[in-house]
């Protein structure tokens, strides 16, 4: 591995364990084992480096989460919907590090436009690849009305279920109870 591919290691690591705002240059160059006129020549400056190494979290975090809700794994709810949601949950637990660096990466898109764009890009792959894993179709066939609906609404949930749990998982909703809200929600009249 280079220099570059060193930093951006090293970045990654000390974004998960300190966050993006306490990260200096000189924690970054002590987990990446380079120096600092290296973060500059690289990549000009320690923020933009940092907005590298979220961009790369959160593909990684993309990827792991992809992975996760594709594989099926041995549970005794036949709800498809619980299982669907337990695997949801299930990636907190293996991959918080990440979830916490998408919430801090869509906080400090506010002072980056760059950062915004690349999240906001980042975030349509993401409409799309739920709506595909959830519709059981290729992402290529996938209509806009379908990734808008389903895939935007996905996401939604989920973001919105992972804050509580990372904030406040003694009081989170369950697998059941999201199963069960999501089924409330369909049948209020005019819903359906």
């Amino acid at each position: 591995m280079g220099h570059r591919e060193d930093l951006l290691t090293g970045a990654k690591r000390c974004l998960h364990e300190k966050g993006y705002a306490r990260t200096t240059a000189r924690d970054i160059v002590a987990a990446s084992g380079t120096n600092l006129g290296s973060i500059g020549y690289h990549y000009g400056s320690t923020q933009a480096l940092m907005n590298a190494a979220m961009l790369s979290s959160i593909e990684d975090w993309g990827d792991a989460i992809g992975m996760a809700l594709a594989t099926e794994t041995a549970d005794e709810s036949d709800d498809p919907l619980v299982r669907y949601w337990r695997r949801v949950l299930g990636t907190l637990g293996t991959h918080r590090a990440l979830w916490l660096a998408s919430v801090e990466a869509m906080l400090q898109s506010e002072h980056s436009a760059e950062l915004k764009a690349q999240i906001a890009a980042g975030m349509e792959q993401g409409r799309r690849g739920l709506a595909a894993l959830l519709t059981a179709r290729d992402e290529q066939t996938l209509d806009e009305p379908t990734v808008r609906t389903v895939g935007a609404v996905s996401m939604a949930l989920m973001s919105g279920v992972m804050t509580q749990w990372l904030t406040d998982p003694e009081h989170a909703p369950s697998a059941e109870q999201i199963a069960a809200g999501i089924r409330a929600l369909s049948a209020i009249p005019g819903s359906a």
